[in-house]
């Protein structure tokens, strides 16, 4: 299979691929979950993609990450975000993660579809003055900053599983502090900072990391506006350009997570799960493979879907060997779908590709599964293993690979030799990924915007005509005083005028 998968890209073809291929971009199989915690109903996860979760975006896994690190090829990393969407200016309700979830990453390390190792991140709060509406008090120049009013710290825990059961927990990090929402420029000067100094080093080797940043996922969304605009007018945009997410990254030896130097693949997957008030632990997000549940699982499966375990994963299985994707696209555009059942489907997304990254006596089940044997490349391709970099997705995967691509151009009949360029002519991340730990981008500013380019009108007057950067300081604080009470003052004759409209309706006032 493997020839089949080595390429060299091509060019794209007509829009109308493009459309298709956005539809078949989301993923293509089941997603994993332990069973040793004992998950209750389940809801579903990614961005915004399925009903229930939708509405708990702190709990909201968007996307997974695994590669052989870059810079330091004898460790693995792995990359988890949450909170999809996050608008930089969004405050003064900044982005936390919750103190009342436990955010698990699944190491399977020996293609049994059980979890051997799992790392558990849990968050704490802190707020230093309760009587102010302030994010921060003042410019934030630290971690520690005073100024910085609300903040957060984690816990890690490594829990080491057999036959789906805890046998041991170990705490490898402890009162980390988390890199805050980028508020900023005159909140946070130098946000790098912040975020270099949120990056820890621990005793075993590992590094570790929590905090906000920009959302390294690029593709086009708009394929729900009726098929990008209904005449193909909306297409070749990044949807999730300039939004950030909360990210957790983990750098470990891989000889730490590997079962052997004989055995290098791993599968990797994601859990959240929230606790209830009577203090159970529920699951409701859950993610392995990219794009999981947004168009392959029906709706009436996904929650289902997200309260299943791999060792389960079969029972999802009709929609990964006979697709609706391919169906509703022949109908739609002409383009032919591959026959059924789609085994070559099952290589990729279940059990991995043989010669690649699929370990021996593997069980069927959704998970990023990584060869860690495989070295980095100095020169890494977008198309990942379909241009001939096995370092790329689907063996594992990097932030920089173009997963929506790959995947939809496999889910058209690339392996069964129906050759494409389908893409949604999105195919680099708005900002450029870091190279080192923890490799995600910086996240956008509040202060980034129209305005604060100058295309939101004159921002130095306050009414009236009254400047605020020239003048007295007393002017300014005489004009500023004068429109507050113009202010308070309206206010005060809208609440009459409301009363006189209440009471008159309940005939007390005529």
């Amino acid at each position: 299979m493997i020839s089949h998968l080595n390429r060299s890209a091509r060019g794209r073809r007509s829009l109308a691929a493009l459309i298709c291929g956005a539809l078949a971009a989301g993923g293509l199989a089941a997603a994993g979950v332990s069973t040793a915690l004992a998950p209750g109903a389940a809801n579903a996860s990614s961005h915004r993609e399925a009903p229930l979760i939708s509405g708990q975006p702190q709990y909201d896994t968007t996307d997974v990450y695994a590669f052989v690190s870059p810079d330091r090829p004898d460790t693995t990393t792995i990359v988890a975000n949450w909170l999809p969407f996050e608008e930089p200016a969004g405050g003064p309700n900044f982005y936390r993660f919750a103190d009342d979830a436990r955010y698990d990453v699944h190491i399977d390390s020996d293609g049994d579809a059980q979890g051997d190792l799992l790392y558990r991140w849990t968050f704490h709060d802190q707020v230093k003055n309760g009587d102010t509406f302030l994010f921060n008090t003042g410019p934030v120049t630290s971690l520690d900053d005073p100024d910085l009013n609300i903040t957060q710290t984690y816990d890690v825990e490594l829990l080491r599983l057999r036959d789906q059961h805890v046998i041991s927990t170990t705490k490898i990090a402890n009162d980390v502090p988390v890199a805050p929402s980028n508020v900023g420029k005159a909140s946070m000067p130098d946000y790098a900072k912040l975020r270099n100094d949120a990056v820890r080093k621990l005793q075993d080797g590992s590094a570790v990391f929590a905090g906000q940043a920009d959302d390294p996922f690029f593709l086009d969304l708009r394929v729900f506006d009726l098929l990008y605009g209904g005449d193909l007018s909306e297409v070749g945009r990044d949807t999730l350009k300039g939004y950030n997410v909360n990210s957790i990254a983990l750098q470990v030896p891989t000889e730490h997570i590997r079962q052997s130097a004989g055995q290098p693949v791993v599968g990797i997957w994601t859990t959240t799960h929230r606790k209830s008030a009577s203090g159970d632990w529920t699951q409701v997000s859950r993610l392995g493979m990219p794009l999981v549940n947004e168009v392959v699982i029906p709706l009436k499966d996904k929650d289902k879907f997200n309260a299943s375990a791999p060792w389960n994963d079969a029972d999802f299985l009709p929609s990964v060997t006979n697709p609706e994707l391919p169906k509703l696209i022949e109908g739609i555009y002409k383009i032919d779908a591959p026959d059924e059942p789609r085994d070559d489907l099952v290589s990729v997304f279940l059990t991995g590709v043989k010669d690649l990254n699929q370990p021996p006596k593997v069980r069927p089940a959704e998970a990023l599964r990584l060869n860690t044997a495989i070295p980095p490349t100095a020169a890494p391709k977008r198309l990942g293993v379909l241009d001939g970099d096995n370092a790329g997705f689907p063996n594992g995967r990097r932030l920089a690979d173009d997963v929506l691509d790959i995947s939809l151009q496999v889910v058209e009949g690339e392996l069964l030799g129906a050759k494409n360029d389908l893409g949604d002519a999105v195919d680099a991340n708005d900002q450029e990924f870091g190279k080192s730990f923890p490799y995600v981008a910086l996240p956008t500013s509040g202060s980034n915007g129209p305005a604060a380019k100058g295309q939101g009108g004159d921002r130095t007057q306050l009414g009236g005509g009254a400047e605020l950067t020239s003048g007295d300081a007393t002017d300014n604080r005489t004009v500023l005083a004068a429109s507050v009470g113009s202010a308070v003052a309206g206010a005060v004759l809208v609440g009459l005028g409301l009363a006189w409209w209440r009471m008159r309706r309940r005939g007390r006032w005529s």
